[in-house]
């Protein structure tokens, strides 16, 4: 890329970053920047079927516990509007926000629509301390094979790891920094925590994930740059 579309299209503060790293070399400043981007890329597979695991896993355990296959609608006046949450709600107020999105593209209401419709924060709100006392500690029965140590705070803690890095990825943040020195550790630090929690719900399902996972690769070349 020219110097002046780069200066143009992107911030200087975002690319600053890069040549500092690099001593200000552009030609290596250019490299990470590419690198950066096909890291967040390669993190795509993994967190995006992750979050589908997840939520497809509480939706059963959640229909069970209910009794109901449609609790999604139906507990929007249940647990979702319990006195303890507060005036506002946050997860009534998201599925109340899909619903009014859903009528406004002529989309039949559906719980299957609702629950595709959820982002990743509200299925990991559910292992928060006052969703998590309302459902009776439910969510964490999706972790049958978890660690004996791990429990619904630790795995909530890792849970807004995930969710939060996501949103990096998601907004092309640098994912390659610890301060301005070349460093992936809390990529793969990231990496791993999709892993483990997978293997988790079920260690079937990590062959599956072998397949899809690239990032290491990604991390090896950045660190050679």
């Amino acid at each position: 890329m020219r110097l002046t579309l780069r200066n143009q299209y992107f911030s200087q503060p975002r690319y600053s970053r890069y040549l500092l790293s690099t001593g200000n070399d552009l030609s290596r400043a250019k490299k990470l920047y590419l690198a950066n981007i096909r890291l967040a890329q390669s993190f795509h597979p993994i967190i995006s079927q992750f979050e589908v695991i997840l939520r497809n896993s509480l939706n059963v355990e959640l229909s069970i516990h209910f009794a109901d296959h449609n609790w999604i609608r139906s507990e929007k006046n249940g647990f979702m509007n319990h006195h303890s949450l507060g005036q506002k709600p946050y997860l009534k107020a998201q599925i109340i926000n899909s619903e009014k999105r859903l009528r406004r593209n002529r989309i039949p209401i559906t719980s299957g629509k609702l629950i595709a419709d959820q982002t990743l924060g509200f299925w990991v709100a559910l292992f928060s301390r006052p969703h998590y006392r309302l459902l009776l500690g439910r969510p964490i029965h999706v972790f049958p094979n978890k660690p004996p140590m791990e429990n619904r705070a630790s795995i909530h803690q890792k849970l807004e790891k995930i969710r939060d890095f996501r949103n990096r990825v998601n907004h092309c943040e640098p994912l390659c920094f610890n301060g301005n020195a070349i460093d992936c550790t809390e990529a793969a630090i990231v990496r791993n925590l999709i892993v483990d929690l997978t293997s988790w719900i079920n260690p079937s399902l990590s062959p599956f994930f072998d397949v899809l996972d690239n990032v290491q690769n990604k991390i090896n070349y950045i660190l050679t740059i």
